[in-house]
């Protein structure tokens, strides 16, 4: 039988590759983005595309129903995706900031995995991947919210992942580091909205550093690579017999996880800092 997996964030980067890539290995995708816009630009293209937006319980609960549906109830893989950053210093960085990106990179993937969860202990079987970072076990200065995000992910489904041992349910983390995709142009809209750098103590940094990055990009990252390089991971992920717990992909997310078990703190923040 064909095997289905639901992906979150498709309208561009990771989350589309993933949904090209795995239909093109024979997966039924339900590819979810959180603008109608983008479901109907998908569902033009072919795929089955419900409207699932982390910030709002109603879709996630509509856009799962709308899946489970379409199947008859079951669902082989999860594959959460999408999040957002929200730029700047964490002094400068108000805490109802905080909870709205929460909401979308923590709270709503929490919500979707849960109503998940009974579907595969029914049927006995399921993969659920996390698409988290580099930056859920290193820090990098003017992304504390994303940070933030990236680390309780990773607590949770570390929790999940042993709390699921005697199932057949795989819980597993992805970790990306620099990769294509349109995150530092959709945080622009959050930086504005949140950060009042013209009267940080910080602004001259924000002037000389941060703001040029954002607004005046000059190519791709060092090491960075196409998304695809990702869904090559994924992959493996959801098929091998016993997928990894973690499995991190771009030559950064190696180096980091090489320097964050051999370095003390302050040796690790000062490479940090100058990264």
């Amino acid at each position: 039988m064909q095997k289905s997996i639901l992906i979150t964030g498709c309208s561009s980067g990771i989350g589309y590759a993933a949904a090209v890539g795995l239909r093109a290995d024979g997966w039924r995708v339900f590819a979810a983005c959180r603008r109608q816009e983008d479901c109907k630009r998908l569902q033009a293209e072919g795929f089955e595309s419900p409207l699932i937006d982390y910030t709002d319980t109603a879709t996630i609960t509509a856009g799962l129903e709308e899946v489970l549906q379409a199947t008859g109830g079951t669902l082989d893989a999860l594959l959460n995706n999408g999040a957002h950053g929200t730029p700047g210093a964490v002094e400068d960085l108000p805490t109802e900031a905080l909870r709205e990106i929460f909401e979308a990179n923590f709270f709503g993937w929490h919500t979707l995995t849960r109503a998940v969860i009974p579907v595969m202990r029914k049927q006995g079987h399921g993969r659920i991947l996390q698409c988290s970072s580099v930056l859920g076990f290193v820090t990098l200065p003017w992304r504390g919210a994303y940070n933030a995000t990236k680390f309780a992910l990773e607590g949770l489904t570390d929790t999940l992942r042993v709390e699921m041992r005697d199932t057949d349910i795989h819980v597993v983390l992805i970790e990306p580091g620099p990769v294509t995709s349109k995150i530092r142009e959709n945080s622009i809209p959050h930086f504005e909205r949140w950060i009042d750098w013209q009267t940080s103590p910080r602004r001259t940094d924000y002037e000389n550093l941060l703001n040029k990055r954002l607004y005046h990009s000059s190519g791709p990252d060092k090491f960075e690579l196409p998304p695809e390089a990702v869904v090559q991971k994924m992959r493996h992920a959801l098929t091998a017999a016993r997928p990894r717990p973690r499995y991190y992909v771009t030559t950064p997310t190696y180096i980091m996880g090489t320097l964050r078990r051999i370095l003390p703190t302050r040796a690790l923040d000062w490479v940090l800092s100058r990264t």
